[in-house]
């Protein structure tokens, strides 16, 4: 029988896209909080015998953690031969090491959650530092459907002469793989952080970059602090106002008002989250992998 797959926090559109564009069947379930808070969930499609991937929006996962386990394990329960996640956005990759005595590695115990519940995981860009490899730390197979050739393409068709910059030296692999696809040259800062929300950033070594499009290019932007204090400095060098691309648009606080007020012409992100500025779209990416698997 066909795939059939449950939305679990992607945006309707997007979601429908990829469930037609694999030829699945959308899964229809129900779920509220009891008054208590506690989670209700009731899968009101028939599962037996059939493979379920389950879409999640990794965007405040405290928030939604526990009911992605309960639908997993529910589905199983219910005759499912294997459930897995398409999350774009993989939560919890961060904190990958123990910066201080007593802290918490919680990228390998949300690791270990996951692992024991779903059957394979297909996320985009993981924010791997410290990690060579998602199997690292997760038990289950793993699949990394890359956006550098979307953000590649969509810098083809909007910005004249690029060049790619990266704010942090931990952009590099993200920078150097658009470059590569663009056919343009790059640079990587260096950033120095006092703080959460202090930080500052080198400026740029290649006096010949002056008659060329900026393009600042990161995985996650968050705070924006690291980001407009690369769009400064680059101004000040008599550059063009920079476009800035976030592969995850996570955007808190006030932070496309920051960028837009350091001087950044655009900021634009992929549709990994659901957000205005996602105008690089992975949806397609998206369907041939979860076709593939």
């Amino acid at each position: 029988m066909s795939r059939i797959v449950f939305n679990m926090g992607w945006d309707a559109k997007t979601a429908q896209e990829l469930i037609s564009g694999c030829a699945s069947e959308s899964g229809e379930f129900e779920q509220r909080c009891f008054p208590d808070g506690e989670t209700y969930l009731n899968v009101l499609s028939d599962v037996a015998d059939r493979e379920c991937v389950l879409l999640i929006n990794g965007v405040q996962p405290d928030q939604q953690f526990l009911s992605w386990i309960y639908m997993a394990e529910n589905l199983k329960e219910l005759g499912a031969t294997s459930v897995g996640m398409l999350i774009p956005y993989l939560p919890y990759m961060r904190q990958d090491i123990r910066f201080k005595p007593g802290e918490c590695v919680t990228s390998r115990h949300f690791a270990k959650l996951i692992s024991a519940s779903f059957d394979w995981l297909i996320t985009t860009d993981p924010h791997l530092h410290r990690y060579d490899a998602l199997s690292e730390i997760y038990s289950i197979p793993t699949r990394i459907v890359p956006a550098a050739p979307a953000i590649a393409r969509w810098i083809k068709q909007s910005v004249d002469n690029p060049v790619i910059i990266g704010p942090d030296i931990e952009s590099q692999q993200w920078v150097q793989d658009v470059a590569s696809l663009v056919g343009c040259s790059y640079e990587v800062l260096l950033k120095e952080r006092s703080g959460d929300r202090d930080v500052s950033v080198s400026l740029p070594k290649r006096a010949d970059f002056k008659g060329f499009t900026p393009v600042l290019v990161d995985d996650i932007i968050s705070t924006g602090r690291t980001m407009a204090n690369a769009v400064v400095n680059l101004i000040q060098c008599d550059m063009k106002a920079p476009v800035c691309i976030g592969v995850h648009p996570l955007f808190s606080d006030d932070c496309i008002a920051l960028l837009k007020e350091s001087g950044a012409q655009q900021v634009v992100s992929c549709n990994t989250l659901n957000h205005p500025s996602a105008l690089i779209q992975l949806t397609e990416d998206w369907t041939e992998a979860l076709s593939n698997q």
